[in-house]
Parts: structure tokens; C-alpha cells; sequence
């Protein structure tokens, strides 16, 4: 039998190599494309900047959530070739882009592939995210009781209710303010302004956040993530790929990829918070640095999942940048922005960003 360090030590080295992206756009505006055009974009650019040719992808892991079976395929197969490979299409929600990319870096990890396509793409409708199949189990019904019971369901999207009822939660137990969540909103359409493929480019004042549209409770629109159309694309590849193609000035290497999905405390502590994710990033980032042998602060430049800005603060708590409890006192020292100890969601996050939840993951 193998100790754990003997069999990550069998595990190969897996770098990124090259990676693509389109700008991020409103569903249904004028001159929107569909997403074969979408993947095309992202593809051809991540195959340019990693300066391979398609031929030599032995795999691709293509991630959507919204689109008929075999979407991967179709938007692979006239856009960038037809060569027989093998194409795995993922489903992970919010999680489908980081999902095509972890399978994909097992595939060269454990030696089945030297080069892999990980791309992700998303074609979505307008407004808040809706139920699609009504006569079949809810996979959030676990969620939707433990909501209920302890607040009850309103009219409001779902997704708001509950990251809006998480950061309710840290305002009663750890005197969090409204204004730390409506500062992360600030800051994250502040760095968009420097971001080219971002949905939205503009800057707000603090109290242009904290009086836009009120979404739920304290929740206002420049605080929650909008719907996009999108792709994205990382092209992955093996030490030994990157020798032969000559790559070494430009591999990054992927030092831990940690995934998880829901824990027990996540529902028997009827908690929004735990209910929402902390305990699983929590167990994630804890993997990651043990793997890598780093801690936070040897990170300078952090993205993070802020689909809403009361996700975004529970993140910073539940990766280790500050005790829990503390993510507001973060917030105003300004730790997460230029001239703090990091830059958090630089791309403007998916609040500005946005979010086309098959590609927003992937870089």
C-alpha cells in the first residue's frame, strides 16, 4: 500500500499553458452569439497564446448548465475540429467551469493525457435564475427546507434569499455591518474598470451601491452577480508536453486544485452560512495549502467566488485571510484591494465581471 506522499509523489506536474477568453455580456443584447461562436472565440485564443495547434489536444473537458446534451461537442467540432478526441461534458452549477479544469488536470496528473482542453461556455437568459425541470426532485430541496424552516421563502429569487440570509446571519453573531458587504460591491465594480472583457465597466460611489435597486434585504443589484453570455478556455499540459513544444517561459504551474461538495455540518448545524458553502471552502483551502505548502500570506492576488458581496466575505474568512467573524474588520482596512495585503477579484468578480456559470471559472 502507498502513503499519501508516495502517491502524490506519482502524480505528474500539470501546467497551463495557454488560456482565451470572450467579454462577458447581457443575455439577449443586440448582437449576441450563440455559443458555438462563444467557445470558438475562447478556443482559437487559448490554442494562439498557448502556440499548439488543435491536433495536438488529446481531451477536452467542456462545462455549461444550460444547454441541450452534447453542447461540448457541437461547439468543439465546427470551430476548432473534428479529431475523434474524447469531449466530457460537466453540469456543476456554479461550479462547472472549475469542474471541466479539475478534470482535466487529473486526466495529465494520472498520466492519461499530455494535453487537455478545459473550456467552459454559457448562453443565458434573461433575469434571476429560474427551475427548469418542475416534475423531478429539486437538487437544492435540502437547501429550500433548511431555508424555510428557519426564515420561511418569499417571493425573491432563491440564490439571494439565501447568500442575503447568510450575511444576515454573520450580522447578528458577529456584528457585521451593511456597508462592509456594500464596500465589497464598490470595490469589485471599481477594479472592472480595468478589465476589458467585463460586463460592466463603471465605477459607483459607496452610496450609489448601497441605493441601487434593493434585491433582497440588504442586498442592493451592484451587489449580486448578473446573468452572461460567455466563454472561456485553458489549455493544460504535462512537464514533458511542455518540453517538447518549447512552453517552459510561459507554463504556470497548477501547485493544488482542491474540490468539495456539501459536509453534514453544512445542513444538521441550520446555519446559512454553512448552508451556503463555508465549511466546503473551508476544507478546500485547508487542502490546498497543505498540498502546496503555502499560506495565505504568500498569496498576493486572489479570485474569488462573489456571487453575491455576502459571499465574498465569508470566503475571505472561510480561506484563512482573517479569523471568523472578521471579514468586515478586513474589509475596512482595506486588505482586500490595491495597497492592502491582497487583491481580491481584480476581473471586477462576478458582480461586474458576470457570470455565464459554465466559463466563469475557468480563468
Amino acid at each position: 500500500m502507498f502513503s499519501s506522499q508516495q502517491e502524490l509523489a506519482l502524480l505528474r506536474r500539470v501546467f497551463v499553458v495557454g488560456v482565451g477568453m470572450t467579454k462577458f455580456k447581457k443575455p439577449g443584447a443586440e448582437n449576441s452569439r450563440d455559443y458555438p461562436d462563444l467557445a470558438r472565440e475562447a478556443g482559437q485564443k487559448a490554442l494562439a497564446d498557448a502556440q499548439i495547434p488543435y491536433s495536438a489536444v488529446d481531451q477536452a473537458c467542456v462545462g455549461y448548465v444550460f444547454g441541450d446534451s452534447t453542447c461540448g461537442q457541437r461547439a468543439i467540432y465546427h470551430s476548432l475540429g473534428m479529431t475523434g478526441i474524447p469531449i466530457i461534458n460537466v453540469n456543476n452549477n456554479c461550479s462547472t467551469g472549475s469542474t471541466a479544469l479539475f478534470v482535466a488536470r487529473q486526466l495529465i496528473q494520472g498520466g492519461v493525457a499530455e494535453c487537455v482542453l478545459a473550456l467552459g461556455f454559457e448562453k443565458m437568459e434573461k433575469g434571476g435564475l429560474g427551475i427548469k425541470f418542475s416534475d423531478r426532485t429539486s437538487p437544492l430541496d435540502k437547501h429550500l427546507d433548511l431555508l424555510i424552516d428557519k426564515y420561511g421563502l418569499s417571493a425573491h429569487p432563491v440564490a439571494p434569499q439565501m447568500f442575503g440570509l447568510a450575511g444576515k446571519e454573520h450580522i447578528e453573531k458577529y456584528g457585521t455591518k451593511i456597508e462592509h458587504f456594500a464596500k465589497i460591491g464598490w470595490k469589485n465594480h471599481k477594479h472592472s474598470v480595468n478589465n476589458p472583457y467585463s460586463q460592466f465597466q463603471d465605477e459607483y460611489s459607496l452610496d450609489e451601491v448601497m441605493a441601487s435597486k434593493k434585491v433582497f434585504d440588504f442586498l442592493t443589484i451592484l451587489q449580486c452577480c448578473p446573468t452572461s453570455d460567455g466563454a472561456a478556455a485553458a489549455i493544460l499540459a504535462s512537464e514533458a508536453f511542455v518540453q517538447k513544444y518549447g512552453l517552459q517561459p510561459k507554463a504556470v504551474e497548477i501547485l493544488a486544485q482542491e474540490m468539495m461538495t456539501d459536509l453534514p455540518s453544512s445542513f444538521e448545524e441550520k446555519s446559512m452560512i454553512k448552508m451556503v458553502g463555508f465549511d466546503m471552502s473551508k476544507e478546500a483551502a485547508r487542502k490546498c495549502y497543505e498540498k502546496s505548502g503555502l499560506t495565505p500570506s504568500d498569496i498576493d492576488v486572489i479570485e474569488l467566488h462573489d456571487c453575491f458581496s455576502a459571499n465574498e466575505l465569508l470566503t475571505y474568512e472561510a480561506l484563512g485571510l482573517c479569523p471568523e467573524g472578521q471579514g468586515g474588520t478586513l474589509v475596512d482596512r482595506g486588505d482586500n484591494t490595491y495597497g492592502g495585503k491582497w487583491v481580491i477579484n481584480p476581473s471586477g468578480g462576478l458582480i461586474s465581471k458576470g457570470h455565464p456559470l459554465g466559463a466563469t471559472v475557468v480563468i
